[in-house]
């Protein structure tokens, strides 16, 4: 069931003063952490790697926050589920805060780049409920849109542009994300045109390690991009003996297991302007079959040990 818009304002005025400032950026959102410590990179987990016993939008909390993520990537339909069972977004929003962990951003499909306002609304009702629990950003990826015809990349900067407005008025800024599977918006350079578009300074794009292999951008295109257009950034690898094409979601293993050059992809992170969120996003069925504590844990230990590992090489 969807939220309703009176459900949406519900949320809000049971949540004063959840709203994020539109344009919180990482260096705000982690002062409170870093005390004197400078930190380039934090570490969130994205409720999917570890959603195959749905257990629900507070366990997924309790696992993120034990096993010392700084922050949570939501799914929509968890944040739903929980509402729609007769609970408030500010009860949800004082738990995560009791927790000691942070929201950074949310997965959701309202068809936003479709014509008509169906997908808007849905967008706007979404935020409206993402905000009153804390939540500064949602994905905007290319959910619904007709893959029999050709995406028109200047009527999706347009839309793009109008989406950023209504982020600005709701709190929750939308980052473009792209899927490598999509037969309309694959690649970076669609998205990178679409950004041109829309010509926005509150522009955002979340890459992925996965995305970037599946639709052929290569990884190069990172040297490219202003450090500002990236706030988060979804970490995954994949195996070397499936060819592309045929590689799906599931096929996703842990950073460093798997054949992406996560050493350039890291150095160049690092080497941007601005503090990067990297986003454990997997959906291996192998790893959903295992303890979801033990499998958050060695994510972000493997996470971490890439980014020591670079960090210390750039130090020599």
């Amino acid at each position: 069931m969807n939220i309703t818009r009176r459900q949406a304002i519900s949320s809000i005025a049971l949540a004063s003063g959840a709203a994020m400032l539109p344009n919180a950026c990482a260096s705000g959102e982690h002062a409170e952490k870093k005390g004197s410590e400078e930190r380039k990179f934090f570490y969130s987990l994205n409720t999917s790697t570890i959603s195959g016993r749905s257990p629900g939008i507070k366990t997924y909390i309790d696992i993120a926050a034990e096993a010392g993520y700084d922050y949570i990537e939501v799914w929509v339909r968890d944040v739903q589920a929980y509402i729609d069972e007769g609970n408030s977004a500010f009860s949800l929003k004082s738990y995560i805060e009791d927790k000691g962990i942070k929201v950074v951003s949310a997965i959701g499909f309202a068809p936003w780049m479709t014509g008509g306002e169906a997908g808007f609304s849905q967008m706007e009702m979404e935020m409206y409920m993402l905000a009153a629990i804390g939540c500064p950003r949602i994905a905007a990826p290319p959910a619904g849109v007709d893959p029999t015809e050709p995406l028109d990349l200047f009527m999706a900067g347009e839309k793009y542009a109008e989406l950023l407005e209504l982020g600005r008025r709701t709190g929750v800024m939308p980052q473009l994300e792209f899927w490598g599977a999509s037969e309309v918006l694959w690649h970076m350079g669609q998205v990178l045109f679409i950004a041109a578009v829309a010509n926005d300074p509150d522009t955002r794009i979340l890459p992925d390690v996965y995305h970037m292999f599946r639709g052929g951008s290569g990884y190069d295109t990172l040297k490219m991009l202003n450090g500002n257009l990236i706030d988060l950034f979804h970490m995954n690898d994949f195996p070397g003996n499936i060819p592309r094409l045929q590689q799906n979601d599931a096929d996703r293993v842990y950073p460093g297991d798997g054949v992406a050059p996560m050493q350039q992809i890291l150095t160049d992170l690092n080497r941007m302007e601005g503090e990067k969120v990297l986003s454990l996003e997997l959906f291996n069925r192998e790893y959903w079959e295992k303890d979801p504590g033990e499998v958050a844990r060695t994510g972000l230990e493997k996470m971490k040990n890439l980014v020591k590992d670079i960090q210390e090489e750039n130090t020599l």
